[in-house]
């Protein structure tokens, strides 16, 4: 489980410095940044089934409900953000990436936080 907490959270960070990079040039979200996204989003649709079997099979865990519930937040989070981005062709679009990239990052936090 660590391993794929720690690849979430680093292609996240890359994500999100892009972003970053990306809304200090004033640019907005490019397809480019599309395929990152798209990665980003497949591990962690991995990472929840992970989750899923090692509960299944009895890993214990402090708080379930809040354990899913940052699972989902984080699935949610670059889906909505790509549908922001799509709409909004300025800067902000990457700004808006930037930021849900980020609380990816910190949400992998609180999910290695809530497996301990």
């Amino acid at each position: 489980m660590g391993v794929v907490l720690v690849v979430v959270g680093v292609l996240a960070t890359a994500l999100t410095v892009c972003s970053i990079v990306r809304a200090a040039r004033n640019a907005p979200v490019t397809g480019g940044q599309i395929p990152w996204m798209i990665v980003v989003e497949a591990a962690l649709v991995v990472q929840a089934g992970v989750i899923g079997v090692l509960q299944a099979r009895g890993h214990p865990v402090a708080d379930a409900v809040l354990l899913w519930g940052y699972v989902v937040t984080s699935l949610l989070m670059l889906p909505v953000a790509f549908g922001w981005a799509f709409v909004e062709r300025t800067r902000w679009s990457s700004v808006v990436l930037a930021i849900a990239a980020a609380v990816v990052v910190v949400l992998q936090v609180r999910l290695w936080q809530l497996w301990q």
